[in-house]
């Protein structure tokens, strides 16, 4: 009975912990100890299901427990009457197996999940521990599920968990979402945690994996759970679109033999049409709502050049040579010209491309990066400069830490060396 009921309650876990310990945090005040609740309320399930039964509703079953285990932390932490008293009567209601609550409870849930994300995205934290928290709280993965994802030791992200969450203690920091005069900044944080958890998965840095789904679903999943909470946001439903497009390409970027595919040379019939849809839709809401411009509405407008095209040589280039010009007033970074760079190569040709990439070989931020000599590569190539070409693309070879990246650059070289030779 307990390994039958294994993957159910793994799945179950990984729907229900995020708002089970949202609500826990919104009681106990201390995300930390209101995670080490939430994994005994879990315990309390394995030992309890596979002898009794699973419950008429699991999720009702497991915010319950929950709950009733943080009204024995309060009791013993001698809490102010009146504050235990209100807890307590809520949780008195509550029947271990009732449904009915759950519906009555679902606004104060949705306002604690929104709540717990800008908690886990806290600026106080540095970036990688916003990452490693965000995953673990939100997306419910183990330590060593998010250690593999990202080619870290499991103690080093145990550890910079840890940390985090003593960091927020320290800190005092509020489990409340910001003030609006607050709000855009911490917005950017949060929506800046959960695209990096995404392009970790679309494009591994790192280790020999050219893509990890399951960031890319955990990202997707976070940023429809965020759009649901958060309707009126228009850089939340353009960094969904965006995340829905891209992801949209996924079977087609891989061929049989597992090889990386590049954007141009995938087949579109692969694209999944129905989260095209859906990226669509929310590109659409977000420039409904006012967010035409956003940063990641204007990545997601990107997106959908390329996902209207069912061949590639119907691409809008130079509306993507367009979009990325106004990305770059937008949000100025030397990544976004390089981009820029590659659209204006394919709408007014490669020279025009090298002329846009000419002051970045020099950028201090560009440095080490392998994309750079692959797209000067890629420019000389077209201007059939092979001998150039190789060397840049020998060089981004040498650059990269993503064997399937590395593989595809090398195999560039050779190709250009064998079009030389003949």
């Amino acid at each position: 009975m307990a390994n039958a009921l294994g993957p159910t309650i793994d799945a179950l876990w990984r729907m229900e912990s995020p708002r089970i310990i949202a609500a826990l945090t919104r009681m106990l005040r201390d995300v930390g100890l209101a995670e080490d609740m939430a994994q005994d309320t879990l315990v309390s399930a394995l030992e309890h299901w596979p002898r009794d039964g699973l419950p008429d509703n699991p999720a009702a079953w497991l915010m319950a427990a929950a709950k009733r285990k943080a009204i024995d932390r309060l009791r013993q932490q001698q809490l102010h009457r009146r504050k235990h008293e209100q807890i307590a009567h809520e949780l008195d209601e509550q029947a271990m197996d009732a449904p009915d609550d759950s519906d009555r409870l679902e606004d104060d849930i949705g306002d604690d999940l929104l709540r717990l994300i800008f908690i886990a995205c806290h600026p106080v934290l540095p970036l990688e521990s916003r990452v490693a928290l965000t995953l673990r709280l939100l997306g419910g993965l183990s330590i060593e599920e998010i250690a593999r994802a990202f080619l870290q030791p499991e103690p080093t992200v145990a550890q910079r968990i840890v940390r985090a969450k003593r960091t927020l203690a320290q800190q005092q920091v509020a489990f409340e979402v910001p003030r609006w005069d607050a709000l855009g900044e911490r917005l950017e944080a949060v929506l800046e945690v959960i695209y990096l958890v995404f392009n970790e998965g679309y494009a591994a840095t790192a280790g020999q994996d050219w893509m990890r789904p399951a960031l890319c679903e955990e990202a997707l999943r976070l940023g429809r759970v965020l759009a649901g909470l958060m309707p009126q946001a228009p850089e939340v439903w353009g960094l969904l679109a965006l995340m829905e497009l891209q992801a949209s390409r996924a079977k087609a970027r891989l061929d049989a033999r597992g090889e990386a595919v590049l954007l141009l040379e995938q087949d579109r019939a692969r694209w999944d049409r129905l989260q095209i849809a859906r990226g669509l839709q929310a590109l659409e809401r977000a420039q409904r709502l006012g967010g035409t411009f956003g940063p990641h509405a204007l990545q997601a407008a990107i997106a959908a050049c390329h996902a209207r095209a069912l061949r590639a040589v119907d691409t809008d280039w130079p509306q993507i040579a367009a979009l990325y010009g106004v990305l770059a007033t937008v949000m100025p970074s030397p990544v976004v010209e390089l981009n820029r760079a590659v659209a204006v190569g394919r709408a007014s040709g490669p020279q025009s491309g090298l002329e846009l990439l000419a002051p970045l070989q020099a950028h201090p931020q560009l440095q080490g990066y392998p994309q750079l000599p692959a797209v000067r590569g890629d420019l000389l190539e077209q201007l059939g400069r092979r001998a150039e070409a190789r060397q840049c693309f020998e060089q981004a070879a040498r650059l990269t830490r993503n064997a399937h990246e590395q593989a595809h650059m090398l195999a560039r070289a050779a190709a250009c060396a064998d079009e030389a030779d003949a």
